[in-house]
């Protein structure tokens, strides 16, 4: 007994303190990640930061400080963390490279969320394709386009191309090219399309439209019409104006040339 008592204090001397920091690291450790999580919970939320990047961020936060934690309380024993380093980077490497395009996707998505090169309900050209943005996940991004198609789009294609925000700004410019034949009197076919852009409410003052005759085609003279209107009336305004010049151009015999190619017959006597 007496034996058994000596050896019970040999332990109780040699690990007793040891087991007591360790547990000390561990109760720290545990409070300095919590308080971790909620600062940095507290700044994303802040800076309104996608809720699921709040989340995600938060809780990796708290295993990080809680993983070094259990290292620290390892250590105390005299046990060798480095192999449990090393193990883990081996681990997460091995994992990271199975996941290579998923984690790309979702580093992607976080960058997306965070940064907002677009938002919910913006129509963006990216990718290949173009639609409005439906939904922004961690690893794709959705669109509907124009015909109601629904589009999964990676996050890291998206992120890694050129991103077109249509929807970014208030206002848009409508882009029309108006030919005419050469014929036809260029300054009445000015002045029809200006009063026409001047009678649409919905086309802007400011900025100013543009009329120009632009080019001396092969088979007509082309106008460029660059009216400003704001970003919901761009299609409406497109297609009410092109209608309207058309009309307008027939009730003045302004003529509007279709592609045609003059053949001049040489006769050999």
């Amino acid at each position: 007994m007496d034996n058994a008592a000596d050896q019970l204090m040999i332990f109780v001397t040699m690990y007793g303190l040891k087991i007591i920091g360790a547990i000390l690291i561990l109760i720290l450790g545990r409070f300095a990640a919590g308080i971790g999580r909620r600062v940095i919970v507290k700044a994303l939320e802040k800076s309104k930061t996608d809720p699921a990047v709040t989340s995600f961020v938060g809780s990796l936060t708290y295993f990080l400080i809680l993983t070094f934690a259990v290292l620290a309380s390892l250590a105390k024993f005299g046990i060798q963390t480095a192999s449990f380093i090393a193990v883990l980077g081996a681990a997460g490497f091995a994992i990271g490279f199975a996941l290579q395009g998923s984690l790309a996707n979702f580093a992607a998505g976080v960058l997306i969320l965070v940064l907002r090169p677009f938002k919910i309900g913006d129509y963006i050209d990216s990718a290949g394709v173009a639609g409005t943005v439906k939904d922004i996940q961690l690893f794709i991004t959705v669109l509907a386009t124009p015909d109601n198609v629904k589009i999964l789009v990676p996050n890291g294609k998206i992120f890694g191309d050129v991103i077109k925000n249509i929807s970014a700004y208030n206002t848009r410019r409508v882009d029309l090219v108006i030919g005419i034949g050469y014929t036809s009197d260029i300054q009445k076919a000015y002045d029809i399309m200006m009063n026409l852009v001047k009678e649409d409410s919905r086309i802007l003052s400011d900025p100013a439209t543009q009329i120009a005759v632009s080019e001396l085609a092969d088979s007509s003279v082309n106008f460029v019409l660059r009216p400003w209107v704001k970003k919901e009336d761009y299609w409406n305004v497109k297609f009410d104006l092109t209608r309207k010049i058309k009309e307008t151009f027939d009730e003045n015999g302004i003529e509007i040339p279709f592609p045609q190619q003059v053949v001049h017959m040489i006769s050999q006597a």
